[in-house]
């Protein structure tokens, strides 16, 4: 804890020193320098957590990740959520073998002390978003959050990209699950939002989709997916990830889901039929982990 927690302190400040310079040059050859600099500032803070982890004797690591995948692509990575430790793997997973991973974030998390700095500097894109009650006392912000998500990303046409999406919205529970009638076993109901974003702000730029299956074999004495603690404190006994790449319709891309019903529907089938298969893939997964022999890689 103390080793991540200087780590996270000591590149922050410097990330945040360089902001500034980044904020006073003009676009050109220059800033696009410092550009990469931030970037690489933010991978080797991963790079020393990823080394932390790696002492652990305790965590066995079982990663799948399929070849070719380039720095310099334009990527939608794909995942189940059921830990804030999801993020930490998917850092493990792809830090140097894809571009820096990146969400959206609400335009308020800029004025975050530091953190806000931070990731304005690292080009993570902050869009703003209106609420249905803003929507409903004012029509014409109907479809705005899809435009600034757009304009967010504009960015995006010069720097490589892997935009990380939790379709499921929220961490995995059972009771999450049977609360609100999930169809699948082992995944909550998908949710389109930030998928159809990715895909409208970035047409012309994505290259294709990563998507990923994290499971954690073994569950806490309550039954919950490992915290934050139990990695950092040796007690996560395994991590398993799958993760395959999927190229994205072209009939995807570049269209408005809000207002266009057929296109929305296309858009929930597909992300249905992936869901599909990584509820089945998850359940194989489990059983195959409960059995001592998990599938040939």
């Amino acid at each position: 804890m103390l080793v991540i927690s200087t780590n996270t302190i000591v590149l922050t400040t410097v990330v945040c020193i360089l902001a500034v310079f980044k904020l006073l040059l003009p676009e050109g050859p220059v800033r696009k320098w410092f550009r990469k600099v931030l970037a690489g500032l933010a991978e080797l803070w991963i790079g020393i957590n990823n080394a932390v982890f790696s002492l652990y004797r305790n965590t066995s690591w079982d990663i799948e990740i399929p070849p070719g995948l380039s720095r310099k692509g334009c990527y939608l990575v794909n995942s189940n959520h059921q830990s804030w430790v999801d993020i930490l793997v998917l850092q493990r997973c792809f830090n140097r073998r894809l571009p820096l991973l990146r969400f959206f974030l609400k335009s308020q998390l800029f004025w975050v002390p530091f953190l806000g700095v931070a990731w304005w500097a690292l080009d993570f894109p902050f869009m703003r978003r209106y609420s249905r009650e803003q929507v409903s006392r004012q029509p014409s912000l109907k479809g705005k959050d899809l435009e600034n998500a757009r304009k967010a990303c504009e960015k995006f046409r010069n720097i490589p990209v892997a935009m990380m999406n939790f379709p499921e919205g929220t961490r995995f529970s059972e009771y999450k699950r049977d609360r609100y009638k999930s169809p699948y076993q082992n995944l909550l109901t998908p949710r389109i939002g930030g998928m159809g974003q990715v895909l409208y702000a970035l047409s012309e730029e994505l290259d294709s989709m990563i998507d990923v299956t994290i499971h954690y074999p073994r569950k806490r004495a309550d039954g919950t997916a490992p915290t934050f603690w139990d990695l950092i404190s040796g007690q996560l006994p395994e991590i398993i990830v799958r993760a395959r790449v999927i190229e994205i319709p072209q009939a995807l891309l570049g269209r408005d889901f809000r207002s266009d019903r057929t296109f929305r529907s296309e858009l929930e089938d597909w992300v249905k039929k992936l869901w599909t298969e990584k509820d089945h893939q998850l359940a194989l997964l489990d059983g195959a982990a409960e059995a001592g022999k998990l599938p040939a890689k």
